[in-house]
């Protein structure tokens, strides 16, 4: 099954990017037929690992309605609760200092320049709220609606490349920790941040993400993370669990950054800023 869209518009904090796609524009009406996909048995890969292979959602696009009630990403803290620590939460003084000099104009995804981690706390997501994985016995591939975002995992045990420059979502090996697939990220750049929509979220070149991710059963996946930064932060952030649902598609649509919009967005802000 597959999901219509043609148009899908995300503010973020002053400005917006324009995602264009194929289909007819019809979110509604693919959500409204969502369902949760039966729970089941895990299923397995030919060398008995768990196939973590599947599109991935919280229940809805970003803006959605997930069965049951609620918007689209992971669910979010019950009224009242205290929210958990965020990456900026363990912040050193002179980073948070820095992170004072800067604003939403100043948030990369603007540039059509994705996250280094994710903005609902979902790396696999990167902006948005759907991903893919494409797992083989080999290799796990993670995609990405947006920013053309893709992640390369081998599974065969060969070490971090040494020789490759640093990137925005950085070097990724895995390997299998029983039934949980573990993934190791190191060497990115320093020119990004963890997240978007105007959360001001810098880290340094030392950034070290590692993942672990488990398929509780046929339609669910759990996806856990602890974060290090020695350079901007005191000490690593556990990132909360995230539970993700089976979506009832089977592939994602190329949803595309376009900076001419984001060009005129930006000259917006600057000028509400005066």
């Amino acid at each position: 099954m597959t999901r219509p869209l043609t148009k899908l518009a995300a503010p973020l904090a002053g400005a917006a990017l324009l995602w264009l796609a194929p289909g007819a524009l019809n979110i509604a009406a693919a959500q409204a037929d969502a369902k949760p996909a039966a729970a089941g048995a895990v299923p397995r890969m030919a060398d008995g690992h768990p196939d973590l292979s599947g599109v991935w959602w919280g229940g809805a696009d970003v803006g959605g309605r997930r069965p049951g009630g609620g918007g689209g990403g992971p669910p979010r803290p019950a009224a009242g609760a205290t929210p958990p620590p965020s990456f900026t939460s363990f912040y050193k003084p002179e980073a948070a200092e820095h992170a004072k000099t800067l604003s939403d104009q100043d948030d990369p995804t603007l540039h059509c320049v994705g996250t280094a981690f994710g903005t609902l706390n979902v790396r696999l997501w990167n902006v948005g709220a759907v991903g893919q994985i494409i797992a083989t016995p080999k290799m796990v591939v993670m995609l990405s609606e947006t920013f053309h975002d893709y992640q390369l995992v081998p599974t065969d045990g060969r070490p971090h490349r040494k020789e490759v420059p640093p990137t925005y979502r950085g070097d990724a090996v895995g390997r299998w920790d029983g039934d949980t697939f573990v993934v190791d990220v190191t060497n990115f750049t320093d020119d990004t941040w963890m997240f978007a929509e105007g959360r001001v979220s810098s880290h340094s070149d030392a950034l070290h993400i590692t993942e672990r991710y488990r398929r509780v059963d046929a339609s669910t996946l759990e996806i856990e993370a602890t974060v290090q930064d020695p350079k901007v932060l005191t000490g690593p952030w556990t990132v909360p669990k995230q539970t993700l649902q089976l979506a009832p598609f089977d592939q994602l649509l190329p949803l595309d950054c376009s900076t001419v919009e984001t060009s005129a967005q930006i000259g917006s802000v600057l000028k509400r800023a005066k």
